[in-house]
C-alpha cells in the first residue's frame, strides 16, 4: 500500500491542485510541446517540499541513487520508460555500460545500482558495470544484502571507445556525479555519455538549475494564471566563500536577509503565520552535505567552529566556495508522526514513481537528507486525475499528480540547463 500522508492543507494549495486537475489536458499538451523542443535528461530525481501553501522543488539530481527505494509494483513503468530512453540514443541496443559511484561499501547505493541493471535488462538491454576504482583490475563480485550480487569490471579504453573486456557498448550510462572531476578515461570517447559530462557536479551549479527553473515556472504559471511563487523558491548566491576562515560572511548575511525580506512580503500576502527561513547549502554537490537552516542573518556571523567545519566541505572532501541561499519550504507531511518529503523519479520525460524521505529526528524546517532517514515507497499509476464526484481535491492521488507536474517542471529546467 502507498502510505497515506497527513497534510496540513490550507486554501491556496487546494486551489493549486484543483487548477492542476482542471487544466490537465492543457498541462499535458504544454509538456508534450516542450519535449518536442527540448531533450529530457536520461533520468532524474526531484526533491519536493509541500508546505500546504506552497509546493516546490528544492533539489534536482541528474544521477539519481535511489531506484531501490521505488515501489516494486511499478517496475513496468520504469522498464517502459527505460526502453524509450535507450531506443532514442541507441536503437540497435548493442549494450549499455553503467559506471557507478565508487561506494563499494555502501550496500544501499549498490542495491540502487542493481535495480538500474535490472531495469535495463528487462528493457531488453545487455548491460555490464565498469568501475572507476583503480583497485578493480579483474571482475569483482559483490554480494548484496538481498541475496543478489553485482560484478564490477575494470574499464578498458580502445582508441576512442570505452568498454570492458569482450564488451563494446553503444552507450555509456553514468550513475556517478563526477564531483571530483572527469576522469581521463571518460574524455574524448566517441560513444554517447548520459547524462553528459557537463551535468557533473565538478561544473554544474544548483543556482544555474534554479535560474532555469525560474524561467520554466514563470511560463507555466502564466499558462495556468497562477502566482509563480507558489511553485518556485526564491534564491541567491555568494561566491568565494570560506567558512573556516570566515571569508564571505558579509555576503552570506546580506543575501540571507534579502531572501527573508522577500519571503516576508509573500507570507503577508498569503496570510502565512509561520516564520520564514532559508536553507544555506553548497551550490554544487549532493548527499545532504554542507546544509544548514537559517532564520536570521545574524546566525551566519555567529557560527561556531563545529558549524563552520560542517559547512566547509562536501562529498569527497571538496571545499565549499560557492554557496546557494534558497528559500526554505516547510514540509507539513508526516508518516507515523515523522516528517516526510516526496522525492519523484523520472526516466526520460516519464514519471516512474518515487518515495517519501522520512526522518524522525528532523523538524518541518530542516533538511531530511541526513543520517537516520528512511524511505517509504509511493506510486503514481493509480492517480485520480480526472475530476469526478468520488475524488476530492485533497485526496492523496491528486497530490501525486501535482507532485508529478512540479517534478517535470524541474526536469524541463534541467534540460535547459544541461545541453
Amino acid at each position: 500500500m502507498v502510505p497515506h500522508l497527513t497534510t496540513a492543507l490550507t486554501g491556496p494549495l487546494l486551489d493549486l491542485e484543483r487548477r492542476f486537475l482542471n487544466a490537465m489536458p492543457t498541462i499535458e499538451h504544454w509538456f508534450r510541446a516542450q519535449w518536442l523542443e527540448h531533450a529530457a535528461p536520461f533520468y532524474a530525481s526531484v526533491d519536493l517540499r509541500n508546505s500546504g501553501f506552497k509546493l516546490a522543488p528544492v533539489d534536482t539530481n541528474l544521477f539519481p541513487g535511489g531506484f531501490n527505494n521505488l515501489n516494486p509494483d511499478f517496475l513496468p513503468l520504469c522498464v517502459q520508460a527505460m526502453q524509450s530512453a535507450v531506443e532514442k540514443i541507441c536503437p540497435e541496443a548493442r549494450g549499455v555500460l553503467l559506471i557507478p559511484e565508487n561506494h563499494t561499501r555502501n550496500m544501499y547505493y549498490l542495491q540502487n545500482v542493481a535495480q538500474i541493471v535490472n531495469i535495463l535488462k528487462q528493457a531488453g538491454m545487455r548491460v555490464r558495470i565498469g568501475s572507476l576504482l583503480q583497485e578493480i583490475v579483474d571482475p569483482t563480485a559483490i554480494r548484496l544484502p538481498d541475496g543478489g550480487s553485482l560484478t564490477l569490471e575494470p574499464l578498458a579504453r580502445n582508441g576512442n571507445r570505452l568498454g570492458l573486456a569482450g564488451f563494446d557498448p553503444c552507450v555509456v550510462l553514468l550513475n556517478n556525479d563526477l564531483s571530483g572531476g572527469v576522469p581521463d578515461i571518460l574524455k574524448g570517447i566517441e560513444q554517447q555519455i548520459y547524462p553528459p559530462l557537463s551535468a557533473g557536479w565538478y561544473t554544474r551549479r544548483k543556482s544555474q538549475h534554479f535560474a532555469a527553473y525560474d524561467r520554466v515556472a514563470g511560463d507555466f504559471a502564466q499558462l495556468l494564471g497562477i502566482d509563480p511563487w507558489l511553485i518556485d523558491p526564491y534564491f541567491a548566491t555568494c561566491r568565494r566563500v570560506n567558512f573556516q576562515e570566515r571569508v564571505g560572511e558579509e555576503c552570506l548575511a546580506a543575501q540571507v536577509d534579502g531572501v527573508l525580506q522577500k519571503m516576508r512580503v509573500k507570507y503577508a500576502e498569503y496570510g502565512v503565520k509561520h516564520a520564514p527561513f532559508v536553507i544555506v547549502k553548497a551550490d554544487a554537490g549532493t548527499y545532504g552535505m554542507g546544509i544548514m537552516t537559517v532564520k536570521d542573518a545574524s546566525e551566519i556571523t555567529g557560527l561556531n567552529r563545529k558549524q563552520r567545519n560542517k559547512m566547509a566541505v562536501v562529498k569527497e572532501g571538496l571545499e565549499v566556495s560557492d554557496v546557494l541561499i534558497q528559500e526554505g519550504v516547510y514540509t507539513f507531511e508526516h508518516i507515523n508522526d515523522a516528517v516526510a518529503e516526496p522525492v519523484v523519479y523520472m526516466v526520460d520525460h516519464y514519471v516512474v514513481g518515487g518515495f517519501y524521505r522520512v526522518h524522525t529526528g528532523r523538524g518541518v524546517d530542516e533538511n531530511l537528507n541526513a543520517p537516520g532517514m528512511s524511505f517509504e515507497p509511493l506510486a503514481f499509476e493509480a492517480c485520480c486525475t480526472l475530476p469526478n464526484p468520488d475524488c476530492a481535491p485533497d485526496d492523496t492521488p491528486n497530490r501525486f499528480y501535482a507532485y508529478g507536474v512540479v517534478a517535470r517542471l524541474a526536469l524541463l529546467a534541467a534540460s535547459l540547463e544541461v545541453r
